[in-house]
């Protein structure tokens, strides 16, 4: 069948590819000319692995294009995605003004009969509002359905070709057959596909990101407490990860969590409490320690160096929020390095994929450098903010040999601090008794 994606992002770019992958025909539409003309050349503005590869595949084939005339890209298509943003608003709500104009252009542009499926992270409700909009904008028949993505970066291609469930919503029997039939490709491992209303569909996608944010921060501030109490947060997560009802993802300390999801959909269902009278008290919580923990290693830096940091550069590894992308939306690195500038210190940093996406983000601030070890070149210490693969078992001895002081802080907890310490190393990290663990 003929399917339309409107938005090519993240969430559209993947799925729109994914679909094509599977055998349908598909139009990709964004608004943005330059990323349109880029991918016709066969360049993908974002680091997913796997998905160049497919990309090209499919472009090749025919089954994949790309445009900025959404009236074309619309007309016979059986099934429109909007997998447009919506970033937080000033009061932490959903802007769902690219939802809204998407939904009146597609009302617009339609031809026939429409599914039209939200991909896009909404707050519930949303279905309704787009049924209404697409309803004064056109004669045909169209059907709204809420679809919401759980997608990890640096994992997506994964995650939509095998994924744990597919939420659909949607009050119509034959709708869901129609969606059914559409993911039966995806399906064949015996995993479900989960009908129910659309408001329980656009729940559902926030309930989930807001308790996998809730694990990470309660876990981080168990993490500060084991550091204060002799406790080593490794050994915790062990003991607590191996009980079945709780289980071990997502139960990793470290400088908080970051990138598009978490951080707004935590605020979205506050904001969405706030709105009809109720106060979620927990999960204002789990975003107030996050946004502490960012700044943890900051403190720690401070402890050890003094307020003031001029006259110290510091050596920084890694830079997206999370390993496997380039993504720096909410990255622990931005708030780290901004605080450790405004002491006056110089920065000198690495990223195997997102020095590109940090560069307008810190400007003349951080010097980019295409080498970890270059980074750590006459630096006073070494700050590990993302755990990139790559960064799990360096020359240790070059690196020592590279700073002006041996002390490395290690945001992730990726190293063994008493290995370390047997190096000649200060070693401070996440949930352990920092130092000589005196």
């Amino acid at each position: 069948m003929k399917i339309t994606v409107v938005g090519t992002g993240y969430v559209g770019l993947v799925t729109g590819t994914c679909f094509a992958e599977s055998g349908h025909d598909v139009v990709c539409v964004d608004k943005d000319e330059k990323k349109i003309a880029s991918l016709l050349q066969g360049e993908v503005p974002i680091y997913e692995p796997g998905l160049e590869e497919l990309i090209r595949r499919n472009t090749a084939e025919a089954r994949l294009q790309f445009t900025t005339n959404l009236t074309e890209a619309v007309d016979g298509a059986k099934i429109a995605f909007i997998a447009v943003g919506t970033p937080s608003d000033h009061d932490g709500s959903a802007d769902l003004s690219a939802v809204r104009a998407v939904a009146k252009q597609i009302g617009q542009a339609m031809t026939g009969p429409l599914i039209i499926v939200n991909k896009s992270t909404v707050p519930v409700g949303t279905a309704k509002m787009v049924t209404a909009i697409v309803r004064e904008n056109t004669k045909h028949e169209a059907h709204v359905v809420s679809n919401p993505e759980f997608l990890k970066e640096g994992a997506a291609i994964e995650d939509f070709m095998r994924p744990d469930r597919v939420v659909i919503g949607t009050d119509s029997t034959e709708v869901a057959d129609v969606m059914k039939d559409l993911y039966s490709p995806f399906l064949r491992t015996g995993k479900p596909i989960i009908i129910m209303d659309p408001p329980s569909a656009e729940m559902t996608k926030y309930a989930s990101n807001a308790m996998l944010a809730t694990k990470i921060s309660f876990m981080n501030e168990i993490a500060r407490l084991c550091a204060k109490v002799g406790a080593d947060v490794s050994k915790v997560r062990n003991g607590v990860g191996s009980d079945s009802r709780i289980g071990y993802p997502f139960l990793f300390p470290g400088v908080g969590y970051g990138g598009s999801c978490f951080p707004k959909d935590v605020r979205a269902i506050c904001s969405l409490a706030r709105e009809v009278g109720e106060e979620l008290e927990i999960l204002s919580k789990v975003d107030a320690v996050n946004e502490k923990q960012k700044n943890y290693l900051v403190e720690k830096v401070v402890k050890r160096f003094g307020e003031d940091l001029s006259g110290h550069t510091f050596a920084v590894w890694g830079l997206s929020f999370k390993p496997r992308t380039d993504d720096m939306r909410e990255a622990p690195s931005i708030v780290i390095i901004n605080a450790l500038t405004e002491r006056g210190a110089t920065i000198r940093a690495h990223d195997p994929e997102a020095r590109e996406a940090a560069r307008p983000l810190f400007g003349d601030q951080v010097e980019l450098v295409s080498q970890p070890y270059e980074a750590c070149d006459g630096a006073s210490a070494l700050l590990l903010i993302t755990e990139w693969n790559e960064f799990r078992r360096p020359d240790f001895n070059r690196v020592k040999g590279l700073l002006r002081s041996p002390v490395i802080f290690d945001g992730r907890n990726i190293w063994t601090g008493s290995n370390l310490l047997t190096q000649g190393f200060e070693y401070y990290g996440i949930g352990v008794r920092d130092s000589s663990y005196e």
